[in-house]
């Protein structure tokens, strides 16, 4: 197969493939006889179908199945003799499928220089959960399962409020017309702070207008910075009671004993396993924050930090979707996200260099205790985890995030390093 090289850029390459013609017809040739002499079509016995039938039913399947194994194994091999360790996914496109020749478009890993993690400063943050821990996230199922009971006095703090809003700005009235019907919980910082103070003391009935000022980032763009009359009406008004911890209680979170100390246990395991996840969140924050400092200036691929920004634009208008956001993603809206991906991707590429180097391994171990601890969030473990096996897509996603943690690790613990204590609830907080 010829090959041959070019350099577009510090760290883009281009590859021309030209694939031997005699090769492909070979292979080619050798399928369809395989196939021919199991294949089962009408009107034929098996062994006895024409090669004719056999090429215009499996011809253009088979040449593509065998230019790809081709492009694959040269592209390969090219990558290997060049040294080449690549960022991204490359770009194989046809220059001319006729005569076989295709052009393989890629960038490549910045040389990072000597990579020294020992001159990294790194603050690891520990936190233990405690029974007071557990006694708040007992008092947080409650208030979870709380009734509510209308009652005929004026709402205080932790009342429900069923309400009636519209709103005018400058002459225009939102909604246009009608009303929008909602509620909320007083003290729960659902609304804003301005309206959710009017609904003390209003009582099922009563109505009330409001002069709010609403800062300029706020998520509604018609009130964003600018003074807002809020008419109010409070149609229902509820107090919340609190169910007692008892067997019953207990039961419905699947403690079949209904005894309060396998109750806490499970609580308790169920919060060490938040808090780990919460402290790797941090400490990959912290490794990620001074391999940024260290490397800043190193060159990062174009293209891959340029996809890295479409994907998070991506991200971020998709979740203001969920969140009742309407619109289409611009054009351009990647722009805003260059910077935050060109530091993610130096990460990655950091992660991934120190890995190759020192010559680290993904631990099957690691990986099955945190398929584990996945499943274990869920109502049929087993299920999920058959799951991830039977998905390579979701096992290959669950490897990655194992391995950055064993390297995030590996950085940390040859780092000089402080650790500071923090509370169970600061070290969640992110």
């Amino acid at each position: 197969m010829q090959v041959s090289v070019e350099s577009l850029s510090a760290l883009e390459r281009r590859l021309t493939l030209n694939l031997p013609a005699d090769r492909v017809e070979d292979q080619v040739g050798g399928r369809l006889r395989e196939i021919a002499r199991g294949a089962k079509i009408k009107g034929f016995r098996p062994g006895k179908v024409p090669t004719k039938v056999i090429q215009q039913r499996y011809g253009q399947q088979v040449r593509a199945e065998v230019v790809d194994a081709l492009l694959r194994e040269g592209f390969s091999n090219a990558v290997r003799e060049n040294s080449f360790r690549i960022a991204g996914n490359p770009q194989i496109v046809p220059v001319d499928s006729d005569a076989l020749s295709y052009v393989a478009t890629f960038e490549v890993v910045p040389d990072f220089g000597d990579i020294d993690v020992s001159t990294l400063s790194v603050v690891r943050h520990t936190a233990e959960v405690t029974d007071a821990d557990i006694d708040t996230m007992i008092e947080n199922l409650r208030a979870q399962r709380r009734t509510w009971n209308p009652v005929d006095r004026g709402a205080q703090e932790g009342d429900a409020v069923e309400l009636e809003t519209s709103s005018t700005v400058d002459g225009e009235r939102f909604p246009a017309e009608g009303v929008e019907r909602g509620v909320t919980m007083i003290g729960s910082g659902a609304m804003f702070p301005a309206i959710e103070s009017a609904l003390i003391g209003m009582s099922a009935g009563e109505e009330k207008g409001v002069q709010v000022e609403f800062p300029a980032d706020w998520r509604v763009p018609q009130f964003a910075g600018r003074s807002v009359q809020v008419h109010l009406k409070a149609t229902k008004v509820s107090e919340g009671q609190l169910p007692d911890v008892d067997g019953e209680f207990i039961k419905s979170f699947g403690i079949r004993s209904g005894e309060s100390e396998q109750f806490r246990a499970d609580i308790r395991t169920n919060l060490e396993r938040e808090l780990k996840g919460a402290l790797m969140t941090r400490l990959r924050r912290e490794v990620g924050e001074q391999l940024i400092a260290s490397y800043a200036s190193v060159e990062m691929p174009p293209k891959l930090v340029e996809a890295e920004a479409r994907d998070m634009a991506r991200q971020a208008y998709e979740q203001a979707r969920r969140q009742g956001h309407q619109g289409e993603i611009p054009a351009d809206a990647h722009v805003n996200f260059m910077e935050p991906a060109r530091k993610r991707v130096l990460v990655g590429l950091l992660v991934g260099e120190i890995a190759r180097r020192n010559e680290l391994r993904l631990d099957p171990k690691r990986v099955n205790e945190t398929l584990q601890l996945i499943a274990s969030t869920y109502e049929e473990p087993q299920q999920v985890i058959e799951l991830y096996r039977n998905d390579q897509q979701l096992m290959s996603g669950l490897q990655s995030r194992v391995m950055e943690e064993q390297v995030i690790d590996w950085i940390a613990e040859r780092a000089q390093h402080t650790e500071q204590p923090m509370s169970f609830s600061e070290a969640i907080r992110q």
